[in-house]
């Protein structure tokens, strides 16, 4: 999860939502994709944390099956990312702080345990919360007080 918070802090660092995510292969014993919120400098609604370490992991591995995988991220994944990690056939997920607006993995939806899907995703939640927690609301208290967001 450190490696996770290091790449939240690159998306502080540029200005962007601190969420950060990081992809690591069990085999070969190393972090295969890092990825961290790029939408605002991206200009692209699906440039977040968890789909550039899954690109990134893919390309690594040479392969859309990012199987041997676990997928650790900052923040509750939202719909969109539960599903690429559903998609991705990623085995494993752990994440810092739940996400009670956007949460598809265990707040609003529960995604990566639907039976109804073709692949399901072990998931440990609440690594690291509070400091997971404590970027997202000290970046957002900045925004407000600097009437951004």
């Amino acid at each position: 999860m450190q490696e996770a918070i290091a790449e939240a802090k690159l998306a502080l660092a540029a200005e962007e939502v601190p969420i950060g995510c990081v992809i690591y292969h069990a085999p070969t014993d190393r972090i295969v994709g890092r990825g961290h919120n790029r939408r605002e400098t991206q200009h692209d609604p699906t440039a977040h944390a968890e789909i550039q370490a899954m690109r990134q992991a893919g390309q690594a591995l040479g392969h859309w099956r990012l199987i041997d995988c676990t997928l650790v991220v900052t923040l509750e994944p939202c719909p969109m990312c539960a599903g690429a990690i559903v998609n991705a056939r990623i085995p494993n997920l752990v994440y810092g702080c739940d996400d009670p607006k956007a949460g598809a993995v265990k707040t609003l939806y529960q995604l990566c345990a639907d039976p109804r899907l073709n692949h399901r995703v072990e998931v440990v939640h609440g690594v690291l919360s509070e400091e997971c927690s404590n970027l997202l609301k000290d970046f957002f208290r900045t925004q407000r007080a600097l009437g951004k967001k």
